[in-house]
């Protein structure tokens, strides 16, 4: 939190550490749900959250994906609105919570919060301009090898160099590629079966990151 916390005033400072919460929540547990009121400035501390929202048919579409330390959850707040999306652990996960409360009377009077979160909204919007256009004009290849360079970028890698440091079912990485589970379960075993990925269980091994770019670039 410490890029937040230096744009505080001491007093404020102050305020944020005598309200703030740390919750722990388990794997698949709810963070928030659609609907709710966002009370909270909310801090990934470690673990893994998504972000989603439930489209037609029950299937879900994953916005975002957190990781250690973003702030989510305080959009709603600043737009006066409930929750439009639902956020759940990955795996286990600790999450600092701040009443909007003690951030708004903050953002009242200092003005380098305000910048703070106006650039954090503004390149969340960038990248979910980008993902739009991916998942929307992208056939099935494209968007899968995109979402697994996402994730690579987003999680990194493990000790090996090579396997992406999270560890999704095939439902999610079909919910954040746009596409059925049944076509993410057929693409990835394409993908292995072409050397580009090894798969073992939920876990991901980039064989030849130049062309899963290729596929993702080309669509």
């Amino acid at each position: 939190m410490s890029n937040l916390w230096n744009i505080l005033s001491e007093e404020e400072q102050g305020q944020f550490a005598a309200s703030l919460t740390v919750r722990k929540y388990k794997k698949n547990m709810c963070v928030y749900q659609e609907g709710d009121s966002p009370d909270y400035l909310l801090c990934l501390l470690s673990g893994k959250v998504k972000i989603f929202r439930n489209g037609v048919g029950g299937r879900s579409q994953i916005m975002r994906i957190m990781r250690p330390v973003q702030y989510f959850g305080y959009r709603a707040s600043l737009a006066s609105e409930p929750y439009v999306t639902t956020a759940i652990a990955f795996e286990e996960a600790f999450v600092c919570a701040i009443p909007m409360a003690v951030v708004r009377n903050a953002m009242s009077h200092n003005i380098a919060l305000c910048q703070f979160f106006i650039r954090e909204l503004a390149t969340d919007l960038g990248i979910a301009d980008s993902r739009i256009v991916g998942l929307t004009q992208k056939h099935i290849r494209g968007r899968l090898a995109e979402s697994l360079l996402f994730l690579k970028d987003t999680y990194g890698l493990e000790r090996d160099g090579k396997t992406i440091d999270i560890h999704l079912s095939r439902e999610d990485l079909a919910g954040l590629s746009n596409m059925t589970t049944s076509n993410a379960i057929r693409t990835l075993s394409n993908f292995s079966s072409e050397g580009i990925v090894s798969l073992e269980g939920r876990s991901i091994r980039i064989i030849d990151e130049e062309k899963l770019k290729r596929i993702s670039r080309i669509g």
